[in-house]
This record gives structure tokens, C-alpha cells and sequence, in this order.
């Protein structure tokens, strides 16, 4: 590994995630959900982060940011679109900019759905991706601010990274997740076993992270809009995928 990841819980679903690169021993963080546990983190590890990179607005990913800046003197990133509603930015990113950790390059993906300006870190070396609200372990976010269509797009983006690469999402909503995508794919033997995992991970208070790009193309319904089971059991086999992507987020909401 090129680039260790240290994965906590903060309030009662968020992920914080302090990551450091292994050459240089430069530190950051992704989101600032709650100011505790990354101190937790950061005591525990002894990484001090220099960097802290913003996904979205949203309170329970910028909550801690004033706070963390005052503390460890970080430069705070966030999405160019967004940049009015982040705490303490300083500088804003987007599509196609490239940041530094230490020896890593970090990847700017603009994954508008959640949020309109919503962006994801993909560190291409070291094979991981930072997807926060958009892509989930078997889920996606729920749509606030942009229309189905422009989420199907953003989640297409991801989509077309490595198989190998690592995802690493906001929440722990994989068991959720889980039941329902078994419920719109059913047949899907690889979905029911990694179910199963997600069970049994869950009953030990276990993350459910991180997964891969590969194992999301095979069990997430949100990426797998072109599947003639989906299809069928949704009755959308003339559809497009765009529209069937809409209507398992419909679903989803009210599941």
C-alpha cells in the first residue's frame, strides 16, 4: 500500500478518514464530520494532517472544519460550486485538477447528484477513491440538488475506474443498502453473498468498507441500470438506463 487509510465512525453513521502517505508521511483528511473522534484518530495514529479535503456542503461533512483549522493549521479544499457554504476554505478544485499528498497525486471528480457541486478524490497510484455522498457500498446518495439524470452521469464516471481501486463512501448505510438491492435484484448470487458478509459484519459492529469499484459493478443496482434481471423485475425492459437508474432512486427513497 502506498497510502494508509485509518477509517472511524463519527455521530452515528458518518465515516471520518485520515489518510497518510506512506513516502512522505504527509497526512489528511477527507470531510470533517465531528471534531472527537478525528482527534481520536489523529492521537491514535500519530499522523497530524496538513490537508483537509471537502466532498460537499453538507453540515455533517463540514461540521468540524473551523475547529480542525484553528487546531492543526490545515489548508482546507473544497469544490469550486460549493466554495460559499464550506467553513474556512482556502483553496477550490475542479474537474480535472490534481492535488498533492506528500509523493501521491489526488484527482479531482466532479460527481454532481447529491449535491450540485459535489466532488470525489481519486488517487490514482495508489488505487483509491474518496466518493463521500455520491457512490456508497451497494447504494448512492439520495438526490438534493440535481436531477437523476446528472447523478447516473457522475456515478458513470466512477464507474469507469480501475476494477481494483478501493472506494472509501460517508456512511454506513451498507446493510440498508444491501436489503434493497436485493429486493429490485434478487437472482444476483453475487449480491446475495456478499449480503450475507454485510450481515454478519454488521451483528460484530464492523465497517463494511472499504469495497471496490469491481464489487459495486457486480452487486450495486445504482451501476447496474443495463441488467435485464433489474430491468425485468422493475417492468422497464424498454426503458433507458437513465430512467431505470430514476426509478431505483425512487424506490430507494422509500424503501
Amino acid at each position: 500500500m502506498l497510502v494508509d487509510v485509518e477509517l472511524f465512525t463519527c455521530h452515528s453513521d458518518n465515516f471520518g478518514v485520515l489518510a497518510r502517505d506512506r513516502e512522505t508521511g504527509a497526512a489528511m483528511l477527507v470531510d470533517a464530520p465531528e471534531e472527537a473522534p478525528i482527534l481520536e484518530a489523529i492521537g491514535r495514529t500519530g499522523w497530524k494532517p496538513s490537508l483537509l479535503l471537502v466532498t460537499h456542503h453538507h453540515h455533517d461533512h463540514v461540521e468540524a472544519n473551523l475547529a480542525l483549522k484553528r487546531r492543526f493549521g490545515l489548508r482546507i479544499v473544497g469544490p469550486e460550486a460549493e466554495a460559499d457554504r464550506i467553513p474556512g476554505i482556502d483553496e477550490t478544485v475542479r474537474e480535472g485538477d490534481a492535488l498533492a499528498l506528500g509523493s501521491q497525486e489526488i484527482r479531482v471528480i466532479e460527481t454532481p447528484g447529491h449535491t450540485a457541486g459535489h466532488v470525489c478524490y481519486h488517487l490514482p497510484a495508489a488505487g483509491i477513491v474518496f466518493t463521500a455522498d455520491t457512490l456508497f457500498a451497494l447504494g448512492c446518495g439520495r438526490l438534493f440538488e440535481a436531477p437523476p439524470e446528472t447523478m447516473f452521469a457522475s456515478l458513470g464516471k466512477l464507474a469507469a475506474l480501475p476494477g481494483q481501486t478501493a472506494v472509501y463512501c460517508g456512511h454506513e448505510y451498507t446493510l440498508s443498502n444491501a436489503r434493497f438491492a436485493l429486493s429490485v435484484d434478487p437472482g444476483n448470487e453475487r449480491l446475495k453473498a456478499r449480503a450475507a458478509r454485510v450481515e454478519a459484519l454488521r451483528a460484530r459492529g464492523k465497517p463494511t468498507l472499504p469495497t471496490t469499484i469491481a464489487e459495486e459493478l457486480a452487486t450495486n443496482p445504482f451501476l447496474r441500470a443495463a441488467d435485464p434481471a433489474i430491468r425485468k423485475t422493475l417492468g422497464m425492459e424498454a426503458a433507458s438506463d437513465a430512467q431505470v437508474f430514476a426509478e431505483l432512486r425512487r424506490r430507494k427513497d422509500s424503501f
